[in-house]
């Protein structure tokens, strides 16, 4: 009921791949070069995670509803410039 409270991902650091993936898809490569440049002499596995922090509230609290539990709610026309 509360959903995901811990995520993870490894970005693809293998060009072929990547240009592999995008044509499986349905993506033109080259609508992605940028992306294909930043690999192009290679790079380093590497990964990360996120704790979602309101989520663990919520589970913690037994709170249902996520915008009850967010402490800088980020909703459209809350924050006046």
């Amino acid at each position: 009921r509360i959903g995901e409270i811990i995520g993870g991902s490894q970005r693809e650091d293998d060009l072929e791949v990547l240009e592999a993936r995008a044509k499986t898809v349905g993506l033109d490569p080259k609508d992605i070069s940028w992306y294909g440049e930043l690999r192009q002499y290679g790079s380093v596995p590497h990964a990360g995670f996120g704790l979602g922090f309101e989520r663990l509230v919520m589970l913690c609290t037994g709170v249902e509803n996520i915008r009850d539990v967010i402490p800088f709610p980020r909703t459209p026309g809350n924050c006046k410039f």
